[in-house]
């Protein structure tokens, strides 16, 4: 018998953002499972960060649907903060913080921080001294807080070297595995995405593309995701494909289906 699928966290369908009477999304349609990894990539000005703020409930669709489990508690990790230096703010602060508030005990904030693999010290320093990689994880030890079920993190290792940036989407990936942390985040490294998605949505205003890493991360894919912002790949699904048909190609076959969106 095969493993019975894991339930359904997300689905999109027709999602449509209209900003300034200008449509910023038009059409877009995909669902992410319980305990999946979604990368969004596109060009600049495709629409990424307002699809995060919409499926986080700040903007409102002009129409079309996003629907998440019922139980799901969301968190967000913002690109980044700007600290002041002489802020006399700690992590350990921060923390104990947004703990009182969610009415934890101060020892959550400890918990949260170990989660994110913060060392001791790193707690007593003042927000503005910590090193790039520091305050990332320290904004995912933040949103761990509560125990969300899903994070969502926009461009998390923009500003980060190579070494900084492998560190934090090892950390993601230990949490999706260990916690079973459904993760939505938005990218420009490419490099990164096959270790660190399960799935992928290549975005640029309307779905360019949506299935697994070795099915979007192609020389076709990416022309059509950087030249033509309205054309839709879509991925022949198998018997027990994802997302109502965007899911794995027919025997692991990429035959692709595309058409243009009206």
């Amino acid at each position: 018998m095969s493993p019975a699928h894991p339930p359904l966290m997300l689905s999109v369908r027709d999602l449509t953002v209209v900003l300034n009477d200008r449509r910023v999304l038009e059409r877009v349609s995909f669902e992410l499972s319980a305990g999946e990894s979604l990368a969004v990539l596109g060009p600049n000005g495709a629409g990424k960060t307002v699809l995060l703020k919409t499926l986080l409930g700040l903007l409102p669709p002009a129409s079309g649907s996003v629907v998440w489990d019922a139980g799901a508690r969301l968190a967000y990790v913002p690109q980044k903060i700007d600290a002041d230096l002489h802020l006399p703010l700690t992590l350990r602060t921060l923390l104990e913080s947004k703990a009182r508030i969610l009415r934890l005990p101060s020892s959550a904030a400890g918990r949260a921080a170990e989660a994110a693999d913060i060392p001791a010290a790193v707690l007593r320093t003042p927000l503005g001294h910590l090193s790039g990689g520091q305050l990332q994880k320290s904004l995912i030890a933040f949103a761990l807080l509560g125990e969300p079920d899903v994070i969502l993190l926009d461009e998390p290792t923009a500003s980060l070297d190579e070494l900084a940036e492998a560190h934090v989407y090892e950390l993601l990936r230990d949490l999706r595995e260990r916690r079973g942390l459904t993760l939505v985040f938005v990218s420009h490294d490419l490099s990164v995405v096959p270790s660190a998605a399960t799935r992928v949505l290549c975005l640029n205003k309307a779905t360019v593309c949506y299935g697994t890493p070795q099915q979007a991360l192609t020389p076709e894919v990416f022309a059509r995701l950087y030249a033509a912002p309205h054309a839709y790949f879509r991925h022949v699904a198998e018997a027990h494909g994802h997302a109502g048909g965007h899911g794995a190609a027919e025997h692991g076959a990429s035959r692709h289906h595309h058409h243009h969106d009206v």
